[in-house]
């Protein structure tokens, strides 16, 4: 942290909160701005910024994720509260730390007991339909509804962003997938990552839902389509895990559905998913190889990015 914007979060804090600043520390994240723990003489928070030099735009735009926190802190959807935003550049905002454990079970170590990997994962598909039941037609920077369309879009601009040689057959698998594209639903709140890694959960309970770089408005089925990939271990070869016990992509649909609209066909947007996790692993694989975010583990990848890519390319052969 820049002592610039220790500086500012330290004033603003004592200024707003009657808060004394102890300690910061960096916590570990993606690439998507800054994350500290805050520690204060009246508790810890978090707080995400803006880089030096950079501003609320796209992946940094942390006051678009304080808005949807905002937005949902008088919903029955588990969020961190907000505490603060400093909308002057680069902007930041503070929340709540709150207690819990954000853990891919198939992916993230140290290893989830499957018992207990497998209950979370169904309470997250349970509670799921309470983001999607949230009214969004006031939220601020929500943005244009996005379609099947326009998702497909999305990430075939990722996938063109790699090598072909990366990501072998996945233009095979984005024609497929473009020849056949599903109508909109009806367009509800979309976390756009949801996924037991970005849930921390208290034992079995969602505790806080985060990580909102990528919400918008658009079709629930592409949620469901993104979380069921991280169902089956076999999908990441080399660098997952299989995990016994775990409810099934079909098993997720209908624990959702108990509570959830009914969501019909899911084959596409399956399929959907799987080239998204290709896209974004090549991605990853290429700004390791260009030398741009050194990461030997990034070389473990081609194998799962094959698999995805072939399974995506297999449900569409037999849909």
């Amino acid at each position: 942290m820049s002592e610039a914007l220790r500086g500012r979060v330290t004033a603003r804090l004592k200024e707003r909160h009657g808060l004394t600043v102890n300690a910061f520390e960096t916590l570990p994240g993606g690439h998507s701005g800054l994350t500290f723990r805050v520690v204060t003489d009246g508790g810890d928070f978090v707080v995400k910024a803006v880089p030096e030099g950079q501003k609320s735009i796209g992946r940094h735009d942390m006051l678009r994720q304080a808005s949807i926190l905002t937005a949902l802190a008088d919903t029955d959807v588990p969020v961190p509260a907000v505490l603060e935003i400093d909308r002057t550049e680069p902007a930041w905002f503070a929340m709540a730390l709150v207690a819990g454990e954000s853990l891919e079970p198939v992916l993230d170590d140290p290893a989830v007991e499957p018992v207990l990997a497998a209950a979370r994962m169904r309470r997250a598909a349970e509670i799921l339909p309470r983001l999607h039941a949230v009214d969004h037609s006031g939220i601020a920077d929500a943005g244009p509804v996005l379609t099947p369309a326009d998702e497909l879009q999305r990430w075939a601009r990722t996938l063109h962003a790699v090598p072909p040689e990366l990501v072998e057959g996945g233009e095979e698998l984005l024609t497929a997938l473009a020849a056949d594209i599903p109508e909109q639903s009806s367009p509800v709140l979309v976390h756009g990552d949801y996924r037991l890694g970005n849930i921390l959960s208290a034992g079995t309970e969602p505790a806080a839902l985060i990580d909102w770089e990528i919400w918008s408005v658009g079709d629930p089925r592409v949620e469901l389509g993104w979380f069921g990939v991280f169902a089956d271990g076999t999908n990441f070869p080399g660098v997952g895990r299989v995990v016994d016990g775990l409810p099934s992509a079909d098993e997720l649909v209908a624990l959702y559905q108990e509570s959830g609209p009914t969501l019909g066909d899911m084959t596409w947007f399956d399929a959907l998913g799987r080239l998204k996790m290709a896209a974004i692993m090549g991605h990853n694989l290429r700004r390791h190889r260009e030398g741009r975010h050194h990461d030997p583990a990034q070389e473990e990848l081609p194998a799962t990015i094959t698999t995805l890519i072939e399974r995506g390319r297999a449900l569409l052969r037999t849909h």
